[in-house]
């Protein structure tokens, strides 16, 4: 069968003939569909490959001088090694994006008549499987330097209204639509990628082989994208001015990225701590957290070097990353010792955390992701719909990720719903968005956000106390492509407390978003509970640009306090120039990207004793009144919702009383729709935690 194949990739000597004499060989056309043994990691490709790995076999003269291969390659997540003739050339970039990217041949490399050419996993990643795409594989006999710089593209962003110079993303697409690698180098204004461009001062000088491109231009989640069409012939070169238009109304909300990484200080990843300054600039974060692994690094003489210090205010954080869970804290004051991070409780850690002087703010970061074989909010460990740990581990966070955009989730609501349980267990806990992005280009930094309600007319001088406190109040949403308000009774936003009078309660929902991203759904929960769901993907015509929706909602008045939380969700984003990202640690093959937006929780006092009470104690004091008795527990639950009989189910199963019981089923059956329901929930998620605790 590899005899087969191999013949199948034997080409002769194909020589494109160009104006300049330059000649090039193509060695494979078109795309391969290329990964070693085992199952697809994604339904997207087929069950076979079409290889375990590239073998070319060519004809060529001996190489005197530097010569290029090209490559275009796609859905790269682990290292592939390119060789010609057992020399390595590099490795395929790792990112996922579809790119076409360019390695030097050294001289003496070709040899007179056969030579190889193979592209394989490298060995040390030989066990995880990894589908990629790999073709349309020329050698070309210039140096990469030379086939790069045959044009020359000069490109002004500018914003529309003022006609003064933007940070910026520039996205370099080839006729085949894939990222193409540009003749630039990141510096002083630059950080440069192939196909990525960002900009810190709105200009771009950057060359490209002769051909057609399709070129963006945008300024993160708030502003429009711009496109232009060229054609570049040897030795052309052409200017252009593309003008931005601020399309998403955020005045009093100030875009923050709790989770910021630097190849410089976390060791990974590909973003110098130069390069991220760009980046945050361009992307229109206002207030980043630098959150490099175990460090404190401040920001602030960083962004003073690349002159960027008028667009966002920098504050010092760490990820304390633990064998127990990745926690970020901020905000750090200046020397500071780093919380000691081989702690291996949560308690301990947290209360390291807490004596870390000026720290306000412990985020549990991407709960249910795997690390060091502990994933937090994984079965074995907490129970999803009560939303406490099983192991008795104190909840101690003020915070948590329920949107990461380098680390999705396959069902991208799954941590948002992890969220509103422990909300319901009786821990305030502000939700985050963040991008967690170590990179450049792969995954973009402030993809993933969260806006705090608070000052924002001066983004290179934001009040930091003034934010942090706003954050912890719960004053905050979440966006990932859309941005999501929640009012409740024409007044009451997130991280406030409503009131009402009547028996019923008024709530309007505003999606918001620039023109290139879309939202097809809201849905609005009470108490965790879904309680409605609204069709928005026709737009009204009347909408502003920036608004996707504006939808009202009348409901019957709770007789005992709730949250409300409203999401929008829409289909991802395809196009390069801000693509959502694959899920990290998918729970399946099958997946579908996601855009959406998230507001924080309104409480309502309904009862208006001047608090608010959540459902774990509204079923603490009913269990204690009943004196653990199920019956009476089960009427004196019809006035509560399903999050109540969750919170009671779990306090009745945990005193010994085993909810499975006959007799305890037949009183179930009898209780109110909305207790069997909580009930039904309650023991579907008990049965998958005990699962969890027998799995081999």
């Amino acid at each position: 069968m590899q005899l087969k194949t191999n013949l199948l990739f034997l080409v002769a000597l194909v020589v494109v003939p160009c104006p300049r004499v330059h000649c090039e060989q193509v060695l494979v056309s078109g795309l391969r569909h290329v990964r070693i043994e085992g199952p697809p990691e994604w339904t997207e490709f087929p069950n076979s490959p079409d290889e375990r790995f590239i073998d070319v076999k060519f004809k060529s003269s001996e190489n005197k001088n530097e010569r290029s291969l090209v490559i275009q390659q796609q859905d790269v997540k682990q290292g592939w090694d390119v060789t010609i003739n057992g020399t390595q050339l590099g490795r395929l970039r790792i990112d996922e994006n579809d790119m076409r990217v360019y390695f030097p041949v050294p001289a003496n490399v070709l040899r007179q008549g056969e030579n190889v050419l193979r592209i394989e996993q490298a060995a040390q990643r030989n066990t995880v499987t990894d589908d990629v795409r790999i073709g349309n594989i020329r050698l070309l006999d210039r140096m990469v330097e030379d086939v790069l710089s045959e044009a020359s593209c000069e490109l002004t962003i500018v914003g529309a209204e003022s006609g003064l110079s933007l940070p910026s993303r520039i996205t370099v697409l080839n006729s085949d639509g894939a990222l193409q690698a540009v003749a630039a180098s990141s510096g002083d204004h630059l950080a440069v990628r192939p196909g990525v461009i960002y900009t810190s001062n709105g200009s771009a000088r950057f060359g490209l082989p002769a051909g057609r491109y399709t070129i963006f231009a945008g300024r993160g989640f708030e502003y429009s994208v711009e496109r232009i069409e060229i054609a570049m012939t040897p030795g052309q070169s052409v200017q252009r001015t593309l003008k931005l238009t601020r399309e998403v109304d955020t005045e009093g909300l100030v875009a923050c990225d709790t989770h910021v990484h630097t190849l410089t200080h976390s060791g990974h990843g590909d973003a110098t701590v130069e390069e991220r300054m760009i980046t945050l600039a361009a992307e229109g974060i206002e207030m980043p957290v630098a959150t490099d692994h175990n460090s404190h690094v401040d920001y602030r003489p960083f962004a003073r070097q690349a002159n960027v210090s008028e667009y966002f205010t920098p504050m010092i954080g760490n990820e304390v990353t633990s064998r127990i869970g990745h926690v970020n804290i901020f905000p750090v004051a200046t020397g500071e010792p780093i919380p000691d991070h081989t702690l291996t409780s949560w308690q301990a850690l947290l209360d390291d955390i807490c004596a870390t002087p000026n720290v306000k703010v412990a985020i549990l970061n991407h709960a249910r992701d795997q690390h060091s074989s502990v994933t937090p909010f994984g079965p074995l460990l907490h129970n999803a719909v009560v939303g406490e740990n099983l192991e008795g581990w104190h909840f101690g966070f003020n915070a948590m990720e329920v949107l990461n955009s380098s680390a999705t989730q396959t069902d991208i609501l799954r941590l948002f719903h992890d969220w509103m349980a422990v909300l319901n267990r009786g821990y305030r806990v502000t939700p985050v968005g963040s991008s967690d992005s170590h990179d450049v280009g792969r995954y973009i930094v402030g993809q993933g956000r969260t806006y705090i309600r608070c000052d924002d007319r001066d983004p290179g001088n934001i009040d930091v106390d003034d934010a942090v406190d706003k954050f912890l109040q719960g004053e905050v949403l979440v966006s990932y492509g859309l941005l999501t308000k929640l009012v409740v009774e024409d007044s009451f936003q997130s991280g406030q407390t409503a009131t009402a009078d009547g028996d019923t309660l008024h709530l309007k929902v505003h999606v918001l978003g620039p023109h290139w991203t879309e939202a097809s759904r809201i849905i609005l929960y009470r108490n965790g509970q879904q309680i409605a769901e609204r069709d928005i993907s026709e737009r009204r015509p009347d909408l502003a640009t920036g608004v996707k929706a504006v939808e009202g909602f009348r409901i019957p008045k709770p007789k005992h306090d709730v949250y409300f939380v409203a999401i929008a969700i829409g289909p991802g984003i395809e196009e390069l120039y801000w693509k959502t990202a694959k899920p990290y640690q998918p729970m399946s093959p099958d997946w579908q990207s996601h855009v959406v937006g998230c507001s924080g929780a309104v409480w309502l006092d309904a009862d208006q004793d001047g608090k608010t009470t959540p459902a774990h104690e509204y079923a603490r004091d009913i269990f204690m009144s009943a004196g653990g008795d199920l019956n009476t527990i089960l009427k004196s639950l019809e006035d509560f919702d399903e999050a109540t009989a969750i919170q009671a189910a779990h306090r009745v199963q945990q005193a010994g009383n085993t909810l499975l019981d006959d007799s305890n089923q037949a009183f179930i059956r009898k209780a109110a729709p909305q207790t069997r329901r909580g009930i039904a929930q309650y023991l579907s998620v008990w049965r998958e935690t005990q699962m969890a605790k027998f799995k081999p």
